[in-house]
């Protein structure tokens, strides 16, 4: 079987977001890393891969963005990645991204297929449903483990009030949230030497068309400063709490 981790190429969480007088995003300086639960999902599929090494034959990352975007490519391959493939295209939206992803796959078959359930930058939560849709694969939302017991697919994910298992016949979308992974892998040295060598495919992006575009971006409104109330005067906080912020 050959595992396929949808990657997006994210600013760090740390990262302080600006914007040119232009109302655009300032890219300068933003430490750009790979998408939190991504990377969650990069590290269970590579635990599948060492404890299954008979059964799962790889590990491919696929990414659809621009040439500024491989050094995050490069670190997934770091980590463990056997190869990685780019659709060189920005990643318009959603429908654009899963579009280009369902290319990918289709050419490259894989079996299993992991997306996280979000990225940390515009938190849509899409991209794994419409790419299964594109597919026609089933799909597995909400996945907080996945295990392979007697070559069958073992699915753990959370519902409201616990949690249940499942089994899926490949190929299917799994889509990721917290959970999969205690920790992220992290590189060692060799393996950031030997990412240099392996192979990030580039592919050419299907003929879609976006179906929404970003107008503008503004800052949230800055927080009022901080009002003291004296704690003899529970009436100005009733008032407050009532009548001002209707939370009463």
């Amino acid at each position: 079987m050959k595992i396929l981790v949808c990657i997006s190429n994210v600013p760090d969480t740390t990262t302080k977001i600006k914007f040119t007088g232009d109302n655009e995003l300032d890219t300068t300086g933003i430490q750009w890393v790979i998408n939190p639960w991504d990377e969650l999902s990069l590290t269970r599929a590579l635990e599948l891969k060492d404890s299954n090494p008979g059964l799962i034959e790889s590990v491919t990352v696929a990414h659809a963005g621009p040439a500024s975007s491989e050094p995050t490519i490069r670190k997934a391959l770091a980590i463990g990645a056997d190869s990685a493939i780019r659709v060189n295209a920005e990643p318009l939206d959603a429908f654009f991204v899963a579009a280009q992803l369902e290319k990918v796959i289709t050419e490259e078959n894989f079996d299993i297929v992991l997306c996280g359930i979000e990225s940390s930058d515009f938190n849509g939560s899409t991209v794994g449903g419409m790419l299964a849709e594109f597919l026609g694969y089933p799909s597995v939302s909400a996945v907080s483990g996945i295990n392979i017991e007697n070559e069958d697919i073992v699915i753990k994910r959370e519902i409201d009030g616990g949690s249940e298992l499942v089994s899926v016949p490949v190929p299917f979308v799994a889509i990721v949230q917290k959970g999969i992974a205690i920790e992220p892998r992290i590189a060692a040295m060799r393996g950031i030497m030997m990412a240099r060598k392996k192979p990030i495919k580039v592919v050419e992006p299907a003929d879609v068309n976006a179906l929404t575009e970003v107008s503008s971006y503004e800052m949230p409104p800055e927080k009022e400063a901080c009002k003291f109330i004296d704690p003899d005067n529970p009436e100005e906080l009733i008032d407050i709490l009532q009548n001002k912020e209707k939370l009463i």
